[in-house]
């Protein structure tokens, strides 16, 4: 089981990847980064290629933010 994070690519015939987050662009690569994320995805499974587009558009967590917000440091009140 995978958690689907609503990524989707295309590729267009001039060799152009556009990355979309629930059907809004949310990163376009060209050439040689193109080919880069097309063999990265490439015989993939479907979570490893959510993963994938999330960390090529920078739209991932860390999984520290949790551990920031609760410190005394960054609590307010």
């Amino acid at each position: 089981m995978y958690q689907d994070l609503g990524f989707t690519w295309r590729a267009d015939a001039g060799g152009q990847v556009t990355i979309l987050r629930h059907g809004k662009p949310a990163a376009t690569l060209r050439a040689g980064r193109a080919q880069q994320f097309l063999s990265a995805v490439q015989d993939r499974s479907p979570g490893v290629r959510q993963q994938l587009m999330a960390r090529w558009t920078g739209q991932y967590r860390h999984g520290n933010e949790r551990m920031a917000r609760d410190h005394p440091r960054n609590r307010h009140a």
